[in-house]
């Protein structure tokens, strides 16, 4: 693999994480938190 095609994969890489922003990652972080949160309270009986 060269350099050149590391750097394409490397800038497309950060133009994505800069289209999806701050609230972007805020979105999928609290959608993940809760995918491993609700089954852990229904485990618990919290939620019956």
């Amino acid at each position: 693999m060269g350099t050149e095609t590391r750097m394409s994969q490397r800038s497309r890489a950060l133009q994505w994480v800069k289209k999806l922003g701050f609230w972007g990652f805020l979105f999928f972080l609290l959608k993940g938190l809760l995918w491993l949160i609700l089954p852990w309270l229904l485990a618990r009986g919290i939620f019956s």
